[in-house]
């Protein structure tokens, strides 16, 4: 527990530092809606009522206008980190971050984000249900410093919140069937959201040769190959497939998909998470 507990310091100040390299604006909110600010003009529609009408502006011509306002409704945003077994890989420690560090960051530093956006933020299923405010943001890193036993641990996709938005960080290398069940359940909701794969580069090199033992980290599978080279072709394709696969399941739902290795910019994945997860509510 300690061990556990020694972590969090260090995460939450890194993810703040991070979230402090992304430009702050009105996330979420730049769309019409309930509010006291002004958005812009728009022609009358069918359906609009008389009272919409901004007679001001109309009487510049002959055309009517309806005033619209921002939306300033706090929305709620659904996070689920990874944290199985698979996730704790890391092929150079001396020189990158293991997949579920960068996961647990990035998870942690688009709270951040939301957070001070004025958004609501939890975590999928019934843990830790959205909320504002810094403490929300403290119970969100107590909850990924908590490993999983299983080596894949399926996403959590109880008590969706209709209409909500949601981000999932994983490596997707487990059971695609539960990932595909979580998303049309959510897609059934109106939650529209993220799907971010992390990726050690190893596994999208497959660097091995000769002889080599490959077991998952949980220890739950093993495989000794005396030519590991032969497997590469079949790996690589297989791996194609199943991002294939994931992508097409974003289509199909609205969701967004995107690929984060562990070698490259945590502030680049975050801008383009933070920039997704607005744009996917578009």
């Amino acid at each position: 527990a300690e061990a556990e507990a020694g972590r969090l310091p260090a995460l939450l100040a890194r993810a703040d530092q991070l979230a402090g390299t992304v430009l702050l604006g009105d996330h979420g909110r730049r769309r019409a809606g309930l509010g006291d600010d002004f958005w812009q003009y728009r022609p009358a529609q069918m359906g609009d009522s008389k009272r919409m009408i901004d007679h001001r502006r109309s009487a510049r011509g002959d055309q009517q206008f309806v005033r619209e306002r921002e939306w300033q409704i706090a929305q709620s945003v659904m996070l689920w980190i990874d944290q199985g077994a698979s996730m704790r890989f890391c092929s150079e420690e001396t020189r990158l971050p293991s997949k579920i560090e960068r996961a647990r960051l990035l998870g942690l530093a688009v709270a951040i984000l939301l957070v001070r956006g004025g958004e609501r933020v939890g975590l999928t299923g019934t843990t830790l249900p959205p909320r504002r405010g810094n403490a929300q943001i403290l119970r969100l890193a107590q909850s990924f410093s908590v490993d999983a036993p299983q080596d894949y641990a399926p996403p959590e996709h109880r008590a969706m919140i209709p209409h909500a938005r949601a981000v999932f960080i994983s490596d997707f290398l487990g059971d695609l069937a539960e990932v595909r069940l979580a998303l049309t359940k959510a897609a059934d909701r109106g939650v529209r959201g993220v799907v971010l794969q992390v990726l050690d580069p190893s596994e999208e090199q497959f660097p091995f040769r000769g002889r080599t033992i490959f077991e998952s980290v949980g220890g739950t599978l093993r495989h000794e190959t005396l030519k590991a080279n032969e497997l590469r072709e079949r790996y690589l394709t297989r791996l194609a497939e199943r991002r294939d696969e994931l992508m097409t399941l974003c289509r199909a739902t609205g969701w967004q998909f995107g690929l984060h290795h562990t070698g490259e910019s945590a502030q680049q994945a975050l801008l383009w998470l933070y920039r997704a997860l607005d744009g996917g509510t578009s």
